[in-house]
């Protein structure tokens, strides 16, 4: 291996350099002797196993075994390959064929699918039947084409893209759909034909939303500043990052995005596992409206469109505030050439409010602690949607992962005469259709070692009688998901049910397993029938929770290949064979789902909606690990506390 190359990696878990991925690429061209038909899907760092991981120590200067995997599209043959190259004996280890699947979506596909739409006749002489001259206001978003049985979803890699016409090169185009889809092979960059829906109108009210088009702003707002004169509290070597008492690894890929690798937290002069490894499984965007413009929408945005390679870049002032340290992502394009996606993750401290309190009023002493979190962040761009991804770490212990949702609507026109029965009416000319979206979190657990165990607790009325006389007695109740079958589970407002995570090998003090539960946000079921093509291929969503027994080849949710998939991959194939997960190395998969019923106030574009989960400990601590938090210096406290009392009363 290239001595300059090798000499940049610290541990065995830091994301593939630009330099390590041009290696791979150029091993795996020469060694199998590809073509320009031969397009980069992926190349990302084939993690070592676990034990080895665990096992490492920078200590023993043992050289890092390095490797690559790599996903190929040929688009002569609509064929995909599979290739592991060791970066270390620049050799490829190995490489297969995957019959019958599509990979992820090309980042180039998107301009090439709407460079065909855009050169296409078919395409021209609809747009002329709509009264449309000017072809570069057109917009053409590459939507996925899914899978509904026909023949040519089974041996063409197709997408179903949706119009949108600007009125001018800086317009707000998605205010403007049109009632056509075109059906493209993107290997070939053919148009198939035009399947025409006509609106009775082309919608005209403009939907503007850049700041040099909102004219009239308000006043009366006062600057904030965030300062931290001495620098962060966080210190970064590489990819690890220490942040008090938290230890971890920032991951990331074209496909997962964000992830984060070995969590730690140090307590009583240890540091203590809590997860292996955590990441965006996969998600989904379902559309309940039957219409023949939206009942084919179902996003993977995942393993259709890859999160990670949609990535921003991120901004000082603008996605992030504060003392900001920025991580790049080094992917690459369909060539194989090395992209850096600049800043793709921000890392910032936050004030968090107050962490805890109370006030003696015998003797009027206060005692105060204000909250610090850490954010590590990335935000990603699907077409006309934003995801942000947010993993909090907090003082206490608690961990949390947020997505917030924004961007602008997918709208549609109407025929004459039809009203909304599955939308919403957001301008006199435009409806938006209902939908869901689904995020499938997985949790590679380590809580205080690699053997542990799912309870899920109810919380349960006492019986009536002489042991709760004055019948007001609640209890809480575990028990033991022991089978993957028996794991598959789902959340319960009545018994106010939630799952801990436990080490069972490991006691506290007084006598409880060790462990962390997750506190659920936002969810919803979804609304598609079982017999739909969502349910068949995103099964995933049917459920809150799934275990399973740690095995390296399971990481996506809906499986490997979503991509016009026809189902049955994944996580319900997998707990079919209702392995023990009982005291042994698991992964959990939380699945979380936002219901989105469209309001006139998320148009021209959306503010941010939330949803995600909590990991809190539960007896993993002999007592709050926040009761060592510093009082504010009287400095600090001079500037977070002083204040006016003018108009209070």
């Amino acid at each position: 291996m290239n001595m300059r190359v090798a000499s940049t990696v610290k541990h065995p878990l830091e994301p593939l350099s630009a330099a390590e991925i041009a290696l791979a690429v150029s091993t795996l061209k020469d060694q199998q002797k590809l073509t320009s038909s031969d397009r980069f899907i992926s190349v990302m760092l084939r993690e070592p196993r676990k034990a080895e991981v665990l096992a490492y120590s920078s200590s023993t200067r043992r050289p890092i075994e390095r490797e690559a995997a790599i996903v190929i599209l040929n688009n002569a043959d609509n064929a995909c390959y599979e290739a592991i190259v060791s970066i270390t004996n620049e050799s490829v280890v190995s490489w297969k064929h995957v019959p019958g699947v599509q990979p992820t979506f090309l980042l180039e596909e998107h301009a090439e699918c709407e460079a065909a739409v855009k050169a296409s006749p078919l395409f021209l002489e609809a747009l002329t039947e709509l009264g449309i001259e000017d072809i570069s206001l057109v917009m053409v978003d590459c939507w996925s084409a899914g899978n509904f049985g026909s023949e040519e979803e089974q041996t063409r890699r197709l997408a179903r893209p949706l119009c949108f016409l600007r009125s001018d090169p800086a317009d707000n185009g998605y205010a403007r759909p049109l009632g056509l889809v075109p059906i493209v092979d993107l290997n070939s960059k053919e148009v198939l034909r035009v399947e025409k829906y006509p609106y009775a109108v082309i919608a005209s009210e403009p939907a503007n939303y850049t700041a040099e088009r909102v004219t009239e702003k308000r006043a009366g707002l006062k600057p904030v500043e965030i300062t931290q004169p001495e620098g962060p509290s966080f210190e970064v070597n590489g990819h690890e990052v220490s942040w008090q008492k938290w230890n971890f690894r920032i991951g990331f890929n074209s496909r997962e995005g964000l992830v984060l690798h070995t969590v730690s937290y140090e307590d009583e002069g240890r540091q203590r596992p809590i997860l292996y490894r955590a990441s965006l499984s996969e998600m989904v965007v379902p559309y309940g409206d039957p219409g023949p413009t939206q009942n084919r929408k179902n996003a993977f945005d995942s393993g259709e469109y890859g999160i990670g390679q949609l990535a921003n870049s991120l901004e000082l002032g603008c996605d992030c505030v504060g003392y900001i340290r920025y991580f790049d992502a080094a992917l690459t394009n369909s060539k194989g050439d090395p992209v850096i996606i600049k800043n793709a993750i921000c890392m910032h401290e936050e004030d968090y409010g107050i962490m805890w309190k109370h006030t003696d009023w015998r003797t009027n002493e206060v005692e105060v602690r204000r909250s610090r979190r850490l954010v590590v962040s990335s935000i990603s761009t699907v077409a006309n949607y934003e995801y942000g991804f947010f993993w909090y770490l907090y003082q206490d212990g608690n961990i949390e992962f947020q997505v917030k949702l924004t961007g602008i609507l997918s709208v549609g026109g109407l025929a004459e005469g039809e009203q909304p029965l599955y939308g919403t009416m957001i301008t006199p000319e435009l409806y938006a259709p209902n939908h869901q979206h689904f995020f499938n979190v997985r949790l590679d657990l380590q809580i205080d070692g690699t053997d542990n165990s799912v309870y899920e607790v109810d919380t349960v009325a006492a019986p009536l009688g002489p042991d709760n006389p004055m019948s007001n007695a609640f209890m809480a109740k575990s028990t033991l998901l022991a089978s993957e079958q028996e794991a598959i589970r789902d959340l319960k407002l009545e018994s106010a049910r939630y799952w801990k995570f436990v080490n069972d090998n490991v006691k506290n003090r007084m006598g409880q397993s060790v462990g962390y539960k997750i506190v659920p946000g936002e969810n919803c079921f979804p609304f598609a029938s079982p017999e739909s093509s969502l349910m068949k291929r995103a099964g995933f969503i049917k459920h809150h929770l799934w275990v399973t027994p740690y095995d390296e080849s399971e990481m996506f949710a809906a499986g490997d290949y979503p991509n016009q998939s026809a189902g049955g991959d994944g996580l319900e194939k997998w707990t079919s064979a209702d392995r023990s997960v009982a005291n042994t190395d698991i992964v959990v998969w939380y699945t979380m789902g936002h219901n989105h019923i469209p309001r006139p106030e998320d148009w021209p574009v959306m503010p941010a909606g939330y949803t995600g989960f909590h990991l809190k400990p539960v007896g993993f601590f002999t007592q709050s690990p926040a009761i060592d938090l510093p009082v504010s210096t009287k400095k600090a406290a001079t500037a977070c506390c002083s204040g006016s009392s003018e108009g209070h009363g």
